[in-house]
């Protein structure tokens, strides 16, 4: 599991690093709700799929990327609780603490997704 291709982790950056630096330069020049569109962008998720391309093959590669679909679902329906949260926390709370606590039900709110549409 701990194995990773060096150019898979290599492909990883490569997309996350470009959504963030793409998110940043259209948010500035268009601004901030366009900006956040490309702040979603499923780069990471696009990373991992093509990284494991890369060391899997065949009905190996279709079981792995199930099961991280599956996962990517999950980690979805919580970011769109943490971003709802975060709209509201970041005005009644300030920045910093309206983005901590709505990180902090990301982190609840994920697991508790995963058990219940999973199981344990």
């Amino acid at each position: 599991m701990f194995d990773i291709d060096p150019s898979s982790l290599f492909l990883r950056f490569l997309f996350g690093g470009s959504a963030v630096l793409a998110s940043t330069l259209i948010a500035r020049t268009f601004g901030g709700k366009l900006g956040g569109i490309f702040a979603a962008f499923p780069a990471v998720y696009i990373a991992a799929v093509v990284g494991l391309s890369l060391e899997y093959k065949g009905n190996e590669l279709l079981s792995v990327t199930e099961q991280l679909s599956k996962g990517a679902l999950v980690g979805m329906a919580a970011d769109i609780c943490r971003a709802l949260a975060a709209s509201c926390f970041i005005l009644r709370y300030g920045w910093k603490k309206g983005l901590a606590y709505a990180l902090s039900l990301w982190a609840l709110l994920a697991p508790l997704i995963y058990f219940t549409w999973f199981g344990f």
